[in-house]
Formats: C-alpha cells, structure tokens, sequence
C-alpha cells in the first residue's frame, strides 16, 4: 500500500513539474523570438527617431511620447474616479443590499465586455458626438472607460481586506471616519492599490482595438492632446500585420513596450510605498 501512495505521488509531482514547465516555456518562447528578433534593433536613435518608411526605418519617439500621453490621461481619469468608486462600495454601500448587488454585478459584465465594443463607444461618444474626433484625448478617455471597471474592482477587494480589528481600533479612539480613511483604511490597502494601477496600466499599455478607433494612426509627433497619435501597441500590430519586412522593428518596439510596462510597475510600488511610509508617520 505505501509503495502504490509512494508511486501515486510521484506521478502526481510529475505531472505538477511537467504543467509548471510547459506554462513557464510559453512566455519563455515569446521573449526569446522578441529578444532575436527585436535586440539587433534597439539603439539611442531607435529611442530617439520617429518612424520612417511605415516604420520599417527609425525609431519610436513619436510613438513613446504619444503613448505617454494617451496612458496619463487614461490614469488622470481612472485613479480618482475608480478609488472614489471603490471607497463608496466598501465604507457607504451595505454589503448584500440590492444597490451593492447591482452596481458589483455592472462592474463584472463590463469588465469582460471586448475592448472593440469600448472603441466602438469611444469613437461614438468621444469621437463623433462631443466632436473631439481621432485625437490622444479620445483615445485616452476610451481607455479610461475600459479600465474602470477592473481598476474598481480591484481596489475594492484590497479595501475590503482591512482587518475588522482596525475599525475596531478607530471607533474606540474616536477617530472620524474621514480620518480613518485616510490613515487607516488606505494605507493598509495601498498594495492591492498598487496591484489595480499595475493592472489597469497593464491593460491600458497593451490594447489596440479601442485606440485604432479613437486615437488614430498618425505617427507624427503630436502638438497637443488633441493630435491624434498612434500608440506602441497599435504600431506593433500595424507593423506585424500591415507592412511587409516590419517584423523586426515590431518585435524592437514590443521589448521597449514591455521595458515601459517593467519601469511603470517598479514606479508605482516604489511611490506607493514611500506614500503609505509618509502617511503612516502623520
């Protein structure tokens, strides 16, 4: 009997092992080909050249700065509406009431709604009704209305995570609410926090369909946030499918965009730590 567990549990390890390896070779591969593909590629002037030919030739300024400005008015528009969003869930919605039901459950479904149905809303809303047409600031507040839903989500569950034994410790201090959020609540919950922005730029960084509808496929550098602009992800997906002999530069341009996703996230723990230390000291 020991000796059929013993063997049983070895085949189970086996195959855990074997999963383990086939999923870490996934992304393995995919860095690899990016790697040999893009690295003969990147140089300064790769960094600091717009493109030319389609993007067969130079480099991706135009294309960072345009990126740049499309993901910060995403962040400008999530960051305070989501975490105030988040905030009123937990501290003002009572858990299992039909409003708390309803309002989890929009958030869900919008949440897996595809994100060419956000570029088709963008580019009908933003686009054509208000008049800003294919412009950064289209695309960046499409953005922002795809990512609501998951950046809410997440924040939520982070604040909900607070240890009952906190509020308990406030109300006995007769600390306000108010006060209790701000020192309390949020510091405790800024990893989760920091995990939603993480997650939401993540997002925002990698999508195509919603900015081909609403920020356009100008490659010049833009003037303004009205200026259309085009982003990393649509230029890689332009390159990959569009334009004949641009593979290399678009695996070039895939390592500098996810070298830009590997310094936001460092960024964002590193501020988000040095925030929650600060309010912790006041």
């Amino acid at each position: 009997m020991l000796s059929l567990t013993s063997r049983r549990d070895q085949l189970y390890a086996l195959f855990i092992w074997t999963v383990a390896l086939l999923v870490a070779a996934v992304p393995l591969m995919m860095l690899w080909d990016l790697l040999y593909q893009g690295v003969p590629q990147i140089s300064l002037d790769f960094l600091l050249n717009d493109p030319l030919d389609a993007g067969r030739q130079g480099g991706v300024r135009s294309l960072l700065i345009s990126t740049a400005w499309i993901l910060g008015i995403c962040l400008a528009v999530t960051l305070p509406l989501g975490l105030g969003c988040a905030l009123y869930l937990n501290e003002f919605v009572l858990p299992g009431s039909r409003s708390a039901h309803w309002l989890g459950l929009s958030l869900d479904i919008l949440s897996g709604v595809p994100s060419i149905i956000f570029g088709l809303f963008g580019y009908t809303l933003f686009a054509v009704y208000l008049g800003m047409g294919f412009s950064i600031l289209s695309g960046g507040l499409s953005l922002a209305c795809m990512v609501l839903p998951l950046f809410i989500r997440t924040a939520e569950q982070a604040l909900r995570a607070c240890p009952i034994s906190y509020r308990q410790a406030a109300v006995a201090l007769n600390i306000s609410h108010q006060g209790f959020i701000r020192h309390i609540l949020l510091p405790s919950a800024s990893d989760g926090i920091a995990v939603a922005i993480i997650l939401s730029t993540g997002r925002a960084l990698a999508e195509t369909a919603v900015l081909i509808f609403t920020a356009g496929y100008v490659t010049r550098l833009p003037d303004s946030m009205w200026d259309s602009g085009r982003s990393l992800s649509v230029h890689i997906y332009d390159l990959a499918m569009n334009v004949p002999g641009g593979m290399d530069n678009a695996s070039a341009t895939a390592i500098v965009l996810v070298a830009l996703i590997i310094v936001i996230n460092s960024s964002v723990l590193f501020l988000i730590k040095r925030w929650k230390n600060k309010i912790q000291k006041t």
